[in-house]
């Protein structure tokens, strides 16, 4: 794989013409973005259209998680954007649905182990009976067994749920912070080096991109970076 498609740059930006901007200081630097709920729901959803449209992938991060007919059905909505990839939360119904929902698209689910921004002391306080580290490679195997095309994970995960998952399934790391920035609210972060090295296929950086003085600059870095980490 191209190093520059293992860089994901998160469009978490509040408006489509913010984003318009970003994208057009990016320029060939960058051949994958995300969308997640922030540009969502302030229109971003058709700007996928026109990324496809202008040979980019697109990640649709919107973490579905309800009944089985409502997952379906948002699936095959996202499917007919021509994403490449959307996010589920792995709750095992959660992910049947959409694994069906997908059939006969191109579209790649990716199911949400546990958020980067949890630790164990959060997912106590929602009451679950599992640290991170057991509950994030539960979700793994039940995703493998349900066939889901992929996994979000921190890059902390990432060694353990590559050996859970195999090599067929796409992990997908976000929390990556080149060395120097700052985690921000995330409690799980890796530099992008250490995350290809721990089996991350794909790396999600949106803060130490979008927010740098020079955001074309920051992506080159990154891409240099998984190309050397990646090896010729």
């Amino acid at each position: 794989m191209d190093p520059r498609d293992r860089l994901i740059v998160a469009l978490d930006l509040p408006s489509v013409q913010a984003a318009e901007a970003m994208i057009e200081k990016l320029g060939d630097a960058v051949s994958f973005y995300k969308i997640g709920y922030q540009l969502a729901f302030a229109g971003g959803l058709p700007l996928a259209d026109a990324l496809v449209r202008a040979n980019k992938q697109v990640f649709v991060d919107l973490k579905l998680h309800d009944i089985g007919n409502t997952v379906g059905k948002g699936v095959e909505s996202v499917a007919k954007l021509g994403a490449t990839f959307l996010t589920v939360h792995a709750y095992p119904q959660t992910m049947q649905a959409a694994a069906d929902a997908r059939a006969g698209s191109k579209l790649k689910i990716l199911a949400v182990t546990v958020l980067t921004s949890y630790d164990n002391a959060d997912l106590s306080a929602a009451g679950y009976d599992f640290n991170v580290t057991g509950l994030v490679a539960k979700r793994a195997a039940q995703a493998r067994d349900i066939g889901i095309d992929g996994l979000v994970c921190s890059a902390e995960e990432a060694a353990a749920v590559r050996a859970i998952a195999g090599s067929a399934m796409a992990l997908v790391t976000p929390g990556i912070r080149p060395a120097g920035a700052a985690a921000g609210d995330q409690k799980r972060v890796m530099t992008p080096a250490k995350a290809i090295a721990a089996g991350a296929d794909y790396l999600v950086v949106g803060r130490p991109i979008v927010e740098a003085p020079d955001p074309r600059a920051a992506a080159q870095a990154i891409v240099a970076e998984i190309a050397q980490a990646t090896g010729p």
